[in-house]
């Protein structure tokens, strides 16, 4: 540590300085100059008042002009110090060393954002002398002589130096969180939220009643502050919580302080911080190593392994995140604007107590089954408070990025339950369960595919069924009834796969254990006709809306190349760390739908694990799952890459039986992730044992436990082992998903203009209409209150007589017109009988005005609209519009 201060500075242990004031700085160039200033002339402005002083700015080894800027201000005031101390070890190692370095009698502590004004001082200042007399008066209570050196307090010198006002021990916080704290300038709401989820988690594991751990403006004892510091280990956010259960278990007083806060652009502290200060208390540890019993050593290692994932989450999503507003997932297509508005109707239609499973104010008049389309209501219904306060952008965001860390949770409870007892393990396999290339690839634009947490639970209570000594069958078979409910909900076409995976691995598991599979075959078969009991009574009228209701259909045609190529298994998905989309592009249907992609170096490490532990039934029969999805997967017509031999594939058997005739047969390749994961887990698992011990292993053949000698050649071969499962890991690591820049919404729709041109049962009519490859319109409507219904969208309905499913509307002859003007910027020749079938469609969709947005060949569209309704139209908003006039009748 290298302290450079003027010659006039006090001296280590002089005790002769009032007031310190530490500021930790890490890239600060910008603010620090300013904040020291105004902590200056603060402290100089009253010289009675604050008394001497020191001002020590530690640097978190900047990579920019931090240090430089901080010794300039010391150059111009002696009583500036900076404290450099090698590279960036983090926020609590740079308030350590800042506060060790300090002679203050008191010792205040401040971000270099100066979030809360310096002036605010004062208020911790009265707050610490109030905890000090009270300190002193018990103190005085409980003593009755005391020499004259002894009643010279903390108090008393205040007394002296300001005119009667009393000083202080303990810990005064300056807290945002406090209800009569004034918040000039706020967080956006979704930071406030997860700040607040954070500090909540925070109070429950750690420190509790202190509402705002993590203000930076705190005032402490000086003594007391050097003496917890002196104790602290942790180097990162944590710290504050940290030396708050220290200051708490010496029985020093902490209270918070109401302040005025402004949030700083730029601010270091980002939400998901109160995520790793979590993850940094389950590491305390006390004078005598031993680890802080916080929580359990099991609860620990699950806090830290849901944080690890939900921080990959969040890094996965992070362009997200960065402008909830402004960014638009790039690979999405259509899909974002799809499933904000799915989230949006949801929220509407129960705020107003509407039927959630039909709406009307997309595909105007004939509406949307939406329980025929994946509104995820498990979801969109319990986050109908976060879509109406924050918006659907937030709702979008929430359950993509903690839906995909839940369900790489589930996935580690279930292998740390079901199958290893090594939880690193079984952590490493539910990550690749959960962020396997096919993952990835949905979470572009399908969270129904991504947020699968309820799976391994219902697959978890399935394996308890076949437990020969259960005696809790009847419970275990209602909770299956009930978890398979809440996944309709959530998904019917994940269900289903996960259906087909797990009677791929319990027939092959059945096979391989014979006696096994026919000692639980009863109390199996007893639970799942219990759990059929509870879920079909449930599920019963919204199944029955589903497929017999308004809008419903019967099957989703994919054309008959919707299989994957056997080459995707082996190539690298565009979103993995080795991949790129000019070679996955040509081998998928689009980049929401790579649903293979598992890599060549997976693919080979699998079957080496395979060979390794056949003797496993488990290890037979998941390799016998993920051979015979990816064979399904394949499609019904199998090309051989590189001939132009086809054969006959297995999904010929399911491709027309009903509920397989809507699935995409590409994505049953899905099923081998978690299988994959799986037989990962077990390798793992089993390393630490010595791998060795296995005659024959494809990671060497060893000697069996003995000698030293054996022991580092079996420590040489879990190293070799260990390395090979990260190379074949290493290339699919996830890349952060790219975003683009959303389009602006109207003014037309943002100033609710549209109102003065439509009445009521009637709908607005975008130029083209909305449709599976633009649905800007349900943009419009889900940022604006659904105040007008439009005709066409993205959804799934039925056409023609047979009700097959369709994406879309029903195409209409004006329809197909505005959209193919929309896409070659031709303009046709507009007749009668184009005018008359412009007039019939107008009709049918009840039209009360046509509007054109700024757009590709937007100027072919205006010509071609002038021309159906021979008049020009007029400007307003932002938008060409044509006013219709109101309908007869």
């Amino acid at each position: 540590m290298d302290i450079r201060t003027s010659d006039s500075a006090v001296s280590a242990g002089s005790g002769a300085v009032d007031l310190t004031v530490v500021v930790p700085a890490y890239n600060e160039e910008r603010r620090l100059r300013p904040t020291l200033d105004a902590i200056r002339d603060h402290l100089r402005a009253n010289p009675e008042r604050w008394g001497t002083w020191e001002l020590i700015v530690v640097d978190d080894g900047s990579s920019d002009r931090t240090a430089a800027v901080a010794a300039d201000a010391a150059a111009d005031e002696p009583r500036i110090q900076v404290v450099t101390g090698g590279g960036n070890r983090g926020k609590g190692h740079a308030l350590r060393q800042g506060v060790l370095a300090s002679h203050g009698r008191r010792v205040l502590l401040t971000d270099a954002d100066l979030a809360t004004p310096i002036e605010e001082l004062e208020l911790l200042d009265r707050q610490l002398s109030e905890q000090s007399e009270q300190s002193e008066q018990s103190e005085q209570s409980e003593q009755s002589e005391q020499s004259e050196q002894s009643e010279r307090s903390w108090r008393s010198w205040r007394s002296e130096r300001s005119g009667g006002e009393s000083g202080g021990g303990g810990a005064a916080i300056g807290s945002r969180a406090h209800p009569d704290a004034s918040i000039e300038v706020r967080q956006l709401a979704v930071r406030e939220w997860l700040g607040r989820l954070g500090n909540q988690l925070i109070q429950r594991v750690a420190v509790a009643g202190i509402a705002d751990t993590q203000c930076g403006f705190k005032l402490l004892d000086g003594e007391q502050a050097r003496a917890a510091f002196a104790d602290s280990r942790l180097d990162g956010w944590g710290i504050d919580v940290e030396i708050l259960r220290f200051f708490r278990r010496s029985g020093w007083p902490v209270t918070e302080v109401p302040v005025r806060w402004a949030h700083q652009p730029g601010s270091k502290v980002r939400p998901l911080d109160y995520g790793r200060v979590l993850l940094e208390l389950v590491r305390l540890r006390t004078r005598g190593g031993r680890t802080r019993t916080v929580v359990s050593a099991g609860a620990r290692t699950n806090l830290a392994v849901a944080g690890l994932f939900l921080l990959a989450s969040f890094l996965l999503y992070k362009n997200l995140w960065a402008d909830l507003d402004g960014a638009y997932l790039a690979d999405a297509g259509s899909d974002q604007n799809q499933w904000q508005w799915f989230f949006a109707v949801t929220a509407d239609n129960v705020v107003h107590l509407r039927n959630p499973l039909f709406t009307t104010v997309q595909n105007f008049p004939d509406g949307v089954n939406l329980m025929a389309n994946t509104v995820m209501l498990g979801l969109s219904v319990p986050l109908a408070p976060v879509t109406l306060f924050l918006g659907p952008s937030v709702t979008w965001a929430v359950v993509l990025t903690f839906g995909l860390a839940a369900t790489a949770y589930a996935w580690y409870w279930l292998f740390a339950r079901q199958l290893v007892d090594n939880r690193r393990a079984a952590a490493l396999g539910g990550a690749l369960a959960a962020f396997a290339p096919p993952m990835i690839s949905h979470a572009n634009a399908h969270p129904n595919f991504l947020v699968l947490f309820m799976i391994p639970v219902i697959i978890d209570r399935a394996l308890r069924l076949c437990d020969p000594e259960n005696d809790k069958v009847v419970r275990d078979g209602l909770l299956l009834g009930l978890f398979a409910t809440y996944q309709i909900f959530l998904g019917e076409e994940p269900l289903l796969l996960a259906v087909m995976g797990t009677l791929l691995f319990a027939l092959s598991y059945a096979w391989v254990r014979r006696d096994l599979a026919r000692a639980v075959v009863r109390p199996l078969l007893r639970g799942v006709g219990l759990a059929l009991l509870v879920c079909l009574p449930l599920v019963a009228f919204p199944l029955g809306w589903q497929f017999f209701g308004p809008q419903s259909y019967h099957s989703v045609l994919h054309g008959d190349n919707a299989g994957n190529s056997p080459l995707a298994f082996v190539e690298y998905a565009g979103r993995s760390l080795f991949g790129d989309d000019a070679t996955a592009d040509p081998l998928a249907m689009n980049r929401t739908e790579q649903n293979a992609f598992y890599g060549w170096p997976l693919i080979a490490l699998a079957v080496g694990i395979v060979v390794w532990l056949w003797r496993l039934a488990v290890v037979r029969a998941l390799a016998f799952t993920a051979a015979g999805a990816a064979l399904l997967s394949l499609g019904q017509r199998i090309r051989i890459p590189g001939t132009d031999v086809v054969l006959p594939g297995p999904w010929r058997i399911l491709a027309h039986q009903p509920l397989f005739e809507s699935v995409i047969e590409s994505r049953v390749a899905m099923i081998c992730a978690p299988a994959l994961g799986a037989l990962i887990a077990l390798a793992v698992a089993r390393l630490p044992a010595g791998i060795g011990s296995v005659s024959g292993s494809v990671f060497g053949a060893g000697t069996g436990a003995g000698t030293g000698t054996e022991s580092a050649d079996r420590r040489r071969h879990r190293t070799v082992a260990l390395l090979a499962v990260g190379a074949a890991l290493l290339p699919i690591v996830p890349t952060p998903i790219p975003v683009r820049e959303r389009l602006e919404i109207p003014r037309f729709f943002t100033a609710k203009m549209y109102s003065g041109y439509v009445a009521k049962g009637e709908s607005v009519v975008p130029v083209p209409l909305p449709s599976p490859g633009d649905a800007e319109a349900l943009h419009w409507q889900a940022e604006t209150g659904f105040g007008f219904s439009v005709p066409g969208g993205y959804f799934n309905g039925p056409y023609g007589d047979d009700r097959t499913g369709i994406y879309g509307a029903p195409p209409r002859h004006t329809s197909n017109l505005l959209r193919d003007v929309r896409y070659n910027g031709q303009v046709p020749e507009i007749g009668a009988n184009w005018r008359a079938q412009a007039r019939a469609d107008l009709a049918f969709w009840r039209a009360g005005v046509l509007v054109l947005v700024p757009q590709p060949n937007d100027g072919a569209l205006y010509a071609t609209v002038e021309k159906l309704l021979e008049r020009p139209g007029k400007r307003v908003g932002g938008v060409w519009i044509w006013d219709l006039p109101p309908r007869k009748g």
